[in-house]
């Protein structure tokens, strides 16, 4: 058997019936030798109420317990959790883009990149259902990060991205709340002037559950590695 480069990384909340939805989708969709990491925080998540049908689809499947509490704990101890080539950060939630998965480690493997964004601002990318003051956040710093700094890709802030083990191991990762680390690995991934790509991805306002982004709660914290990404190229650091 080849051996897996690849880990994706599913953050959960009680997310148990759409994780099947989602394995059926990569089980279908990604050609690849993959392993699932699911971050879950608490020991109860109904996850755990799935065990026997997550059996049937014989894909690695492991489980990270979040050593603190939020998203953004969870997510870096999957990040670390194997040692594996390249990891993509997929949203519980997202059934429309499990087929780009592979075009993202082909990306990765093809050009030795170290982050490959999956980007809803260009030809081909959506998004859909957004709150407006999010959207205009979102736009306005992807925008101004992509125009007046040297941010090479257009969307800065989509959590659903690929990362290379290299740029892991090189990057200390100090964000503590939401989904800031997905920024921070950006930004100090340009100023190491590591590889970024980007692809195009759709994306659209969760229909079921509560979405667990909470904007201005972590904004001061975005606002952080937004300015590291500005400085970058105004004061060359």
């Amino acid at each position: 058997m080849k051996k897996i480069e690849l880990d994706i990384i599913i953050p959960i909340y009680n997310e148990g019936n759409r994780v099947i939805k989602l394995i059926k989708l990569l089980k279908k969709n990604v050609k690849n030798n993959f392993n699932i990491i699911f971050c879950y925080d608490d020991a109860n998540d109904d996850i755990f109420n799935f065990k026997k049908d997550l059996k049937r689809f014989h894909i690695p499947i492991f489980f990270s317990k979040n050593p603190k509490s939020g998203p953004c704990a969870a997510i870096i101890a999957g990040l670390y959790y194997t040692n594996n080539a390249c990891k993509i950060v997929y949203p519980a939630d997202d059934f429309l883009n499990t087929q780009l998965i592979d075009e993202m480690y082909k990306i990765f493997k093809s050009r030795g990149s170290d982050i490959v964004v999956a980007s809803r601002f260009i030809k081909g990318g959506s998004m859909k259902g957004c709150p407006i003051i999010k959207s205009i956040l979102v736009r306005l710093s992807s925008w101004t990060l992509y125009f007046f700094s040297s941010i090479p890709v257009r969307d800065a802030s989509n959590g659903f991205r690929l990362f290379s083990n290299k740029l892991l191991k090189r990057i200390n990762i100090e964000s503590k709340i939401g989904f800031a680390y997905s920024l921070e690995l950006l930004v100090k991934c340009n100023r190491l002037k590591m590889r970024i790509d980007e692809i195009p991805a759709k994306w659209e306002e969760r229909s079921e559950g509560e979405s667990r982004f909470k904007l201005f709660k972590w904004l001061p914290q975005y606002l952080k590695w937004y300015l590291y990404g500005l400085e970058t190229y105004w004061f060359k650091k």
